[in-house]
């Protein structure tokens, strides 16, 4: 059976151990493909229609919103069978204690019933959060597995740590 890394990403300014700063490619992106050369999983990128805010606090505001209210954001496409997968990877930012909105788009539509499911979170000293009791919520009869929370800005250099999880 074969593998594959869903995740979420954000790019533009972003908080990280030297203060907020403007990133090109999100901390998750960057792990989620580490994750895949490592492992030979196939990628999914979750990316909404509207993009979040490029702006640090306004991204976190809307981000606030959405958990409130459990939106659930438009995507520009969405993954519809993961059947031939054994071990399913999500990957996100922790935003308010868990996963962004745009990730349970994506999550609730899919069967994970039998899947090994491996979260794995980008952050800077919040932990996991409460994102694995949600994942376990949204991806009901799946394996979770314990996850993994790696500080967004050692993204790059996450390698052994990368290797003791897999």
């Amino acid at each position: 059976m074969k593998k594959l890394v869903i995740y979420f990403s954000h790019t533009g300014e972003n908080y990280m151990s030297d203060g907020i700063r403007n990133i090109d490619k999100g901390n998750t992106e960057i792990v989620a493909e580490k994750i895949a050369a490592k492992t030979g999983a196939d990628l999914f990128k979750v990316e909404t229609i509207k993009d979040y805010p490029y702006d640090y606090y306004e991204c976190c505001a809307e981000a606030k919103k959405e958990l409130q209210s459990q939106a659930r954001p438009e995507l520009k496409r969405y993954l519809t069978d993961i059947s031939q997968y054994d071990t399913i990877y999500i990957g996100y930012p922790i935003w308010y204690g868990t996963f962004p909105m745009a990730l349970a788009s994506t999550l609730e539509r899919l069967d994970f019933t039998d899947k090994t499911v491996k979260p794995f979170a980008t952050n800077e000293g919040s932990g996991l959060g409460n994102s694995v009791s949600d994942i376990k919520r949204l991806c009901q009869n799946a394996i979770v597995l314990d996850g993994l929370s790696i500080h967004g800005s050692d993204a790059s250099i996450s390698d052994n740590l990368l290797d003791s999880w897999l």
